[in-house]
């Protein structure tokens, strides 16, 4: 199929754009993937549709403002690309419409709705702030009915109370003889929200003869400003990070699919600028942490803790859509004896989270999470486990609401405590 779309017009992003635009054949293999089209049932509201909205708006046939709606909805969890025959690289064209819409100023939205989406780009990516702005929540939740309606689903995601904050080492030496030496993103949220994720992680590397290096000067990775298309926001973030990890490391490990992911999607992030070049050969060393160490392998096996336990595994979607990674979590958490790894029905559908997605669509994000936290259950699991701090707040949001006593951890964790931790 051939498109009229002039990618010079739409700067450095509008190449990418027409290529995915090109690629699709409008074949209909998406539509069984794609969490938003089960909800809602209509065309606009899948990938295809999307592709053709977004088609008609690149080439000038379309207002902006007429496929806002549709292109809000879509969650980014990239389900869509594993079921594509033709290749399509939606990723290339989600993300970058939304920058150009905003660069231009063609979504207007309204001022409650302005203001949400400030609070969370000025608060999530920064844990101090973040963990100040959940305080302020929870006591906002005493004056909830004198909030702005668009401003409520921030209360109602804030949980009851939040972990200390951890100050993790800058080196963490490598037990017995070093194996590898790596740089670790800590992440934003996460240091908020579950901060023995980052310990759990440096533990599991250490015991298997990792150094590793969590530099002081990272920040955030981007993802959250980029999949809402505030592109300078991403590109400061990225611009940070390059800066900040050293270059002799093995890899730069990732233990949140988005961050991973967006940490991949760097060079398309600062495409058309000086940092193009460094940011591609950046995201070449960034791995996500199960995936680094199914390839170097387990240098003790964990030892269990004596009896059977059965674990659910939720794939992220940004670690098993966007990065491809499925096997390998799946892989050591198998290595842990007496432990039974069970899977969910319909893997493929999102949980809800898609970043700030509870915030901005928080009705769907809801039915989405309660429809995941029942395929949880169903498996009669007494732990679930995945590799996204996101991920792992909705289903425990969702799993809590339920009163199910299943606890949720990062996969992480579960090896650490396979290793007696």
């Amino acid at each position: 199929m051939l498109h009229s779309i002039k990618p010079e017009s739409h700067g450095p992003l509008g190449r990418p754009m027409a290529d995915a635009v090109q690629a699709c054949v409008h074949c209909g293999f998406c539509l069984a993937a794609c969490p938003t089209y089960q909800e809602f049932g209509q065309e606009m509201d899948s990938p295809r549709g999307r592709i053709v909205l977004m088609k008609q708006v690149l080439e000038g046939g379309l207002p902006w403002a007429a496929a806002q709606p549709h292109v809000d909805r879509c969650l980014g969890c990239l389900a869509c690309e594993p079921a594509c025959p033709s290749g399509v690289a939606y990723r290339d064209l989600l993300s970058p419409f939304r920058a150009v819409a905003q660069e231009r100023g063609e979504f207007p939205r309204p001022p409650a709705e302005r203001l949400r989406r400030w609070l969370a780009a000025q608060t999530i990516p920064f844990p101090g702030r973040f963990r100040l702005a959940l305080a302020g929540a929870r006591l906002g939740k005493f004056f909830r009915p004198l909030v702005p309606k668009m401003l409520r689903p921030m209360l109602d995601l804030a949980p009851a109370a939040v972990p200390p904050a951890v100050k993790l080492p800058r080196v963490t030496p490598a037990q017995g003889e070093r194996r590898a030496r790596v740089a670790l993103l800590a992440g934003c949220a996460q240091q908020v929200l579950d901060p023995d994720i980052n310990v759990a992680t440096i533990t599991v590397l250490a015991r298997n003869g990792i150094e590793v290096i969590v530099p002081d000067a990272q920040g955030c990775c981007g993802g959250l400003a980029w999949h809402t298309g505030d592109l300078r926001a991403a590109q400061a973030f990225a611009r940070r990070n390059l800066a900040a990890f050293p270059a002799d490391v093995d890899a730069i490990l990732t233990n949140a699919a988005g961050c991973g992911s967006a940490m991949h999607e760097y060079h398309l992030i600062l495409r058309g600028t000086a940092d193009e070049g460094r940011a591609d050969a950046f995201r070449k060393r960034v791995v996500d942490v199960s995936v680094f160490l199914a390839r170097i392998g387990l240098r003790e096996a964990p030892r269990g803790s004596g009896r059977a336990q059965k674990v659910a595994y939720h794939d992220a979607c940004h670690l098993a859509n966007a990065q491809g990674v499925r096997e390998e979590p799946r892989k050591l958490l198998r290595a842990i004896p007496g432990l039974e790894l069970c899977e969910v029905a319909d893997a493929h559908l999102c949980c809800g989270s898609a970043g700030t997605y509870n915030l901005d669509q928080p009705a769907t994000a809801a039915s989405l999470g309660a429809q995941k936290a029942r395929a949880v259950l169903a498996t009669g699991a007494a732990v679930v486990a995945s590799g996204n701090i996101g991920c792992l707040t909705q289903l425990r949001a969702h799993l809590e609401k339920t009163g199910s006593p299943v606890r949720v951890r990062h996969t992480m964790q579960v090896l650490r405590d396979g290793y007696g931790g």
